[in-house]
């Protein structure tokens, strides 16, 4: 607000020579536009006991001192001028009523400066005052803008031009102020130091779009080409607005990303990058990029970016989604069960975006989701089918992982039916073929001859696991036309189960259905008959009484009817008692 108040004139008094007061008033400073006029009001005083007939007096310019040979400005006496000043300027005041105002026309740039009164009474009565008045020629209007201007605060701008020319007067207005408000003249004002201004002001509500608004003050005189402008730059504070940010970021683990923030404010922002209230980054500028190098899942979450300065705040956040190949899959759950048990089975990655969780057996799939991080398989009442190994694959269009994992079924013995016995020649084969977990233990039995020939008896039983298969072969030697009837039982710590085997034809040679098993007992077999045959070639010549040495066959059970032999292996030789 403009505060512009009429007051008394101010008198400098200064001490006279005489015991009396010399005094004097001019304002210390004053200004006008070039190429109009300017008068510059003056009084003057002296000591009352001077009485003068006559009162005179002189301007000069830029020095108050005669001696100095200043310009003179005006002179009552002669009218004799410095060239400078010729025909423009002539005395208002009448210096007999002690008014000394002077009145210079035709301003121009050369003529500002300081400008001296000296009051002559005649004889020694001279006086030049050291008070002064100085005259500043411009040219353009003076816009006064508040120290501070804030967004959404009202303000108030004001353009003041001297107003001290009698002859001309000028008229205000303003330049680009459309949008802003209309603008308030006040018309012409008097300063305390008795000069005078003409104001007009303009009130509105600035916006942040208004800061570096150019607003202008035109002064122009009627009936002339005189006209001045003047301009000023408003400078609108105003709280942070982030104009510039990434949309939600998506970025391949092990690539570099980099987020932009970027704010409008006045005056600049300090911008800081803060992730979990964890600060990043900071610095004072208009904008602040965020660099991640080869990127991890680890960083994968929300960023936030703050704006702030003395008016205000403002944050923004951004999603940062870290994309990347499942993980090697987890598998927890039961890995071992009872036959009839329900079995739980969870197989979980880790991956973005989730993958497609399959889990395998045997190349067929038994359960699967899609875009999820977990898969939960049931197996209810399993059976010895459901025994073997698993696969849990993960993948996502970034790549594949998988686990394998083992389920262990255990249940009671089964003899399967392709169990028997076969007859060729004079040799019997007795095929036991159990499934079962864990492994169980296999004998077989000759009721008729109350003998019990177990796996561990190794020189009668040969016994061989694959998988859940237990395949036990038992040998006979003697007259097979009159077969013993042979009972193979197997037992585990879920169950016992028996079975009486079947004869099968002499065509039916079983052990060539039991692959590398059969084609090695197969062999030992075919020696074990030749050595046999020398062998007993050889024992006629020496005695009836059944013997072995070392290098003969392996041992066997034998009566006058049959004989029981083992699979073909390196074995001490023994004695062996007759079966009654």
């Amino acid at each position: 607000m403009i505060f512009l108040t009429t007051l008394p004139l101010f008198w400098i008094m200064i001490s006279a020579s005489r015991g009396g007061h010399w005094g004097a008033w001019m304002p210390s400073s004053i200004s006008a536009f070039e190429g109009t006029c300017v008068s510059i009001p003056c009084r003057f005083d002296f000591p009352d006991e001077l009485r003068p007939a006559v009162v005179h007096g002189v301007w000069y310019f830029n020095s108050p001192y005669p001696k100095n040979y200043p310009p003179v400005v005006f002179k009552s006496r002669t009218q004799v001028v410095h060239e400078s000043f010729q025909g423009r300027s002539r005395l208002l005041g009448d210096l007999g009523m002690r008014n000394c105002t002077l009145l210079l026309s035709s301003l121009s740039p050369e003529l500002g400066g300081k400008y001296y009164f000296r009051g002559d009474l005649g004889g020694y009565n001279q006086y030049t005052f050291s008070e002064h008045s100085v005259l500043d020629i411009i040219n353009t209007p003076n816009i006064v803008v508040p120290p501070e201007v804030v967004a959404g605060t009202e303000v108030e701008v004001s353009c003041m031009v001297p107003d001290n020319c009698p002859e001309l007067r000028p008229e205000l207005s303003w330049l680009g102020h459309e949008g802003l408000g209309e603008p308030t003249v006040l018309g012409r004002l008097r300063e305390d130091e008795g000069t005078w201004v003409q104001v007009s002001l303009l009130h509105f509500v600035p916006t942040r779009e208004a800061n570096g608004h150019r607003l202008g003050c035109q002064a122009s005189f009627p009936n002339t080409t005189l006209q001045f402008e003047g301009y000023a730059s408003l400078d609108v504070k105003y709280p942070p607005v982030i104009v510039e940010m990434n949309a939600s970021v998506e970025a391949i683990e092990g690539s570099h990303v980099s987020l932009l923030c970027g704010a409008d404010s006045n005056p600049l922002p300090l911008l800081t990058w803060m992730r979990d209230g964890t600060v990043l980054r900071e610095a004072v500028a208009e904008s602040l990029f965020l660099d991640l190098e080869e990127v991890t899942p680890a960083e994968d979450g929300v960023y936030a970016c703050l704006a702030e300065n003395a008016y205000g705040q403002e944050n923004r956040t951004v999603g940062l989604s870290v994309m990347y190949a499942p993980r090697k899959p987890m598998v927890n759950g039961t890995m071992v069960a009872v036959e009839g048990e329900t079995v739980s089975i969870l197989c979980s990655t880790q991956s973005n975006p989730d993958p497609i969780l399959t889990i395998f057996k045997e190349k067929q799939i038994l359960a699967t989701v899609i875009y999820e991080s977990e898969l939960q398989l049931e197996l209810p009442a399993v059976t010895p089918e459901d025994d073997g190994e698993y696969w849990c694959v993960a993948e996502n269009q970034y790549g594949q992982r998988a686990t394998t994992f083992n389920l262990s079924v255990e249940f009671a013995p089964v003899i399967l039916l392709e169990s028997h016995c076969a007859a060729a020649r004079d040799t019997v084969q007795c095929l036991c073929v159990v499934k079962s977990n864990p492994e169980p233990s296999v004998a077989f039995e000759l009721p008729s001859r109350n003998v019990t020939v177990n796996e561990t008896e190794r020189e009668f039983v040969y016994s061989e696991r694959s998988g859940l298969l237990l395949t036990s072969i038992l040998t006979l030697r003697g007259q097979a036309q009159a077969p013993p009837r042979v009972i193979c039982t197997s037992r585990n710590l879920y169950g016992t189960k028996s079975l009486e085997l079947p004869f099968q034809g002499a065509h039916r040679l079983m052990w060539a259905k039991i692959g590398p098993v059969g084609a090695v007992v197969a062999f030992a077999i075919l020696i074990a008959i030749v050595c046999y045959i020398t062998q007993t070639r050889r024992k006629k010549n020496v005695t009836e009484s059944p013997s072995f040495s070392a290098g003969d066959n392996p041992p066997v059970l034998f009566s006058s009817d049959f004989r029981i032999s083992g699979a073909p292996e390196k074995y001490e030789s023994r004695e062996v008692s007759t079966l009654e």
